[in-house]
């Protein structure tokens, strides 16, 4: 069973104050490697679109089947997260992520040596399930050590290292595609997955205790999952986070062909247009850990959800009305950055009531927002290379259906819905 705290947003719960020491609780050190491991999502999608046109012409296809590479990696790391949180509620943390490391290491190696797109398909596949184990695994990492607002601060923290790969990963495949080709930028994805392991094998302890790890199987999982389903609060709050990560999404898998295609950038310029909404997402996770004890999660997350709406609708508008990049750039600029304040505090909303499924509450949130998200990966091309519409309008949709969720998740709490719920 669960319980809503009615406190107001200023006074939290005592096992929310009891869960304030981050610093105790997490070490600086690995609370890094955590937030690298939750990068591996941007790592895996990001660092190779400056040379996705040229993978189109080198594997002598489509600019819409080259952008299935993105979809099998996305469809691979939704998935493994719903196997690996649940994973590591029966096995532990720290051996599936190891596990994990390893073979996202050897799956980026293969990527990089693959002679034809069915090929690099499966391998894009294999690759993002391997990587979805860090992700999920660190998420529930992070709820062993912290809850209530602690919790929220400690995501939120997370996305600063995250936002770091939608900063660098375009920028240094860029510059990679100056010294090598799209092959040799995997060949660097499987070098990074190598330095993580090292990292987390040195870094990062044991969090979840024996006598904690869940029994029983296949029949446990199948309970794990009925008790998250059926909490209305946990569902509202993935959507929250699931339809804004597939607005960004959205924005990922078209820009490559919107600015580079019809707006005509090099890769270079691509690179760095795309890094800078890499560092809006930084700094709206700074504004928004700035108001999290005074407003709330929620609250925080509600007004995230605005921005991100009034920019993607503005996106939309200027590609129907002036297909000038700037306006465009500056629009989707607000909708990206937004993504900073909404999903840490979509995550500790949904990850708090359920410590107990820490793992499969982590797994099911990661799998929700990457389906969703490989769902939407192939719609912004549908048009072809020539009009952003396809894109713009996808992520207009999603942003409201974010914001819609937020309203339930509101109508849901009452009068506490400015507050992180705690576990009595």
């Amino acid at each position: 069973m669960t319980a809503t705290s009615s406190n107001p947003p200023a006074a939290p719960s005592a096992a929310s104050r009891a869960g304030g020491g981050l610093g105790m609780a997490i070490p600086a050190s690995m609370l890094a490697v955590l937030g690298a491991l939750s990068a591996f999502g941007p790592l895996s999608t990001d660092m190779y679109l400056p040379g996705l046109p040229a993978m189109a012409r080198d594997l002598h296809t489509t600019e819409s089947s080259a952008q299935l590479t993105l979809s099998a990696c996305l469809i691979g790391l939704a998935i493994g997260q719903l196997f690996a949180g649940p994973f590591s509620d029966a096995l532990g943390r720290r051996r599936p992520l190891l596990i994990g490391l390893a073979a996202f290491a050897v799956a980026s190696a293969l990527c990089g040596i693959s002679p034809n797109l069915g090929l690099l398909l499966a391998l894009r596949f294999v690759q993002g399930l391997a990587g979805a184990a860090g992700i999920a695994i660190a998420r529930a990492i992070v709820r062993d050590q912290t809850q209530g607002l602690a919790a929220a601060r400690a995501y939120a923290l997370l996305m600063v290292v995250t936002s770091l790969g939608p900063i660098f990963a375009p920028v240094a495949g860029g510059l990679l595609l100056h010294v090598t080709n799209w092959r040799g930028i995997f060949v660097t994805l499987s070098i990074i997955g190598l330095l993580m392991l090292a990292s987390a094998a040195a870094l990062v302890p044991e969090t979840l205790p024996r006598q904690s790890r869940h029994r029983g199987g296949l029949t446990a999982t199948r309970a794990a999952f009925g008790v998250l389903v059926r909490d209305r609060r946990y569902v509202t709050s993935v959507f929250a986070g699931a339809f804004s990560t597939a607005a960004l999404l959205a924005w990922i898998s078209g820009s490559p062909f919107v600015l580079e295609h019809i707006h005509h950038l090099s890769p270079q310029l691509f690179s760095i247009a795309f890094a800078t909404n890499g560092a809006g997402i930084l700094i709206a996770r700074q504004i928004a850990a700035h108001f999290i004890a005074r407003a709330g999660p929620a609250a925080v997350m509600r007004a995230g959800q605005s921005c991100q709406a009034a920019g993607a609708l503005g996106a939309l508008c200027f590609t129907l009305l002036d297909p000038a990049l700037l306006p465009l750039l500056v629009c989707v600029f607000v909708a990206v950055s937004s993504v900073g304040a909404i999903m840490p505090m979509a995550t500790a909303l949904a990850m708090n009531d359920h410590p107990e499924h820490a793992g499969s509450a982590s797994g099911l949130l990661g799998f929700t927002q990457f389906t969703l998200g490989s769902a939407v990966a192939p719609l912004v091309g549908i048009a072809g290379v020539g009009s952003a519409l396809p894109m713009t309008l996808t992520m207009s949709v999603c942003a409201l259906g974010s914001a819609t969720a937020g309203l339930a998740l509101r109508a849901l709490s009452g009068t506490s819905a400015g507050s992180a719920p705690a576990r009595r």
